[in-house]
């Protein structure tokens, strides 16, 4: 039985979310289907690609992912389906897979054979009339390669690439912010050098810290977050609005000790 996620920028107050599903459901009734999320801001592709690379890793192996988070539909960019090995990414060739699967690729696919479009698919609403017809296929048995011409991604988010070294500093990059306002950056823990100074809007934070629990309420810490890239808090506060800072951002990392 095929499990099949969504992650949109839809919300659920109209009926797009559903609409996607009963597409979908028609090829493959016996699909289990998932919500990562459906409340991603509107056309923020980066949110969008760091929700689904928190998510997908966890998901049985040939799980379908189909990802709608898409400003330029009906543009130039080309629907696609991304076979990483593990999983399968169904949508929008701008970036929005990138950080979710892993490269190299077993291949790129446009989705192009009329099989896995709608009849006369509507140039506003791709997630129904392409991304949800393709997924449903692929539910349903059919392999990616089928979709269409193995193409190259082509699509990549602006912040990737962010993480970057100058003489005895490197500059990680906030690559998110959560909920609780915590900076998650886009540098994994294996990255980082021994007993690491950290420098932030100019706010100085020494070393790393194992659990919220080992500073004071409102201090700031900095640590390895669940998904094993450095993250900057404040205990019971908002890192964000502490430090000013926002997606985008860079935070230095000092590599030579504490004198």
């Amino acid at each position: 039985m095929a499990i099949v996620t969504f992650t949109t920028d839809f919300g659920t107050q109209d009926g797009y979310v559903a609409a996607m599903k009963g597409v979908l459901l028609q090829s493959a009734p016996d699909a289990t289907l998932v919500d990562i999320t459906h409340d991603v801001a509107g056309h923020d592709v980066v949110a969008a690609a760091f929700a689904l690379a928190q998510a997908a890793p966890y998901f049985p192996a040939r799980s379908i992912h189909v990802v709608v988070v898409d400003p330029g539909v009906g543009g130039q960019r080309r629907p696609i389906v991304l076979d990483d090995g593990k999983q399968i990414f169904v949508g929008p060739d701008n970036g929005v897979l990138t950080l979710a699967a892993a490269a190299p690729y077993t291949g790129v696919w446009a989705i192009e054979n009329t099989g896995f479009l709608a009849d006369s698919p509507s140039s506003t609403f791709h997630g129904r009339d392409v991304f949800a017809v393709c997924a449903g296929r692929l539910a349903a048995g059919a392999e990616p390669n089928e979709v269409g011409p193995r193409v190259e991604l082509q699509g990549a988010l602006p912040l990737q690439g962010g993480h970057r070294r100058d003489g005895d500093s490197q500059f990680a990059r906030v690559l998110h912010v959560d909920r609780f306002g915590n900076l998650i950056t886009d540098v994994r823990g294996d990255e980082l050098p021994a007993a690491p100074r950290l420098h932030a809007r100019g706010e100085r934070i020494i070393g790393l810290s194992e659990t919220y629990e080992s500073v004071a309420k409102g201090a700031l810490l900095a640590y390895i977050g669940s998904g094993g890239t450095l993250e900057i808090a404040v205990r019971e506060g908002r890192a964000c609005d502490e430090l000013d800072m926002r997606r985008g951002d860079a935070i230095e990392i000092v590599r030579t000790p504490e004198a």
